[in-house]
């Protein structure tokens, strides 16, 4: 099993932070290579687009209002693993109420690719989507 994770400091509190990404239909309001999303299953599952038109289909595992995270997995995708779990979260910074960490990581098997290879892959999507959620909040 592989893993990476991606933190960035943001603009806005952890409130406002929560109130743009918290819920999970949420992505194409702040993510742009996420055009489209529909929920589905009672809004437990959310049914994306890329700018390709390629489909993924994610489950929500766990989600937590007070302490501001929510965990999924991928049902459907054309990323080259199996077993994924993701958690988006953000964190407060003690001493500033104006900024926020947010935190996305994942797990995850490579599935015929090296590790090194789709280690790359979800650390540059967490890292473009944070640089764009800062650009969002800015």
């Amino acid at each position: 099993m592989a893993s990476t994770s991606v933190s960035r400091i943001v603009p806005a509190s952890p409130a406002d932070v929560w109130q743009l990404i918290g819920g999970f239909d949420s992505l194409p309001d702040w993510l742009p290579f996420i055009p489209s999303s529909t929920l589905g299953d009672g809004g437990r599952t959310r049914r994306l687009k890329n700018p390709d038109g390629e489909t993924i289909v994610e489950r929500l595992i766990d989600f937590d209002e007070e302490r501001r995270f929510y965990s999924y997995t991928i049902l459907e995708a054309p990323f080259p693993v199996t077993d994924y779990l993701s958690t988006l979260r953000v964190h407060a910074v003690a001493g500033d109420d104006s900024v926020s960490e947010v935190q996305w990581s994942g797990r995850f098997t490579p599935r015929d690719v090296p590790d090194e290879e789709v280690v790359a892959l979800f650390t540059g999507i967490y890292s473009d989507g944070l640089a764009a959620l800062r650009t969002a909040l800015e």
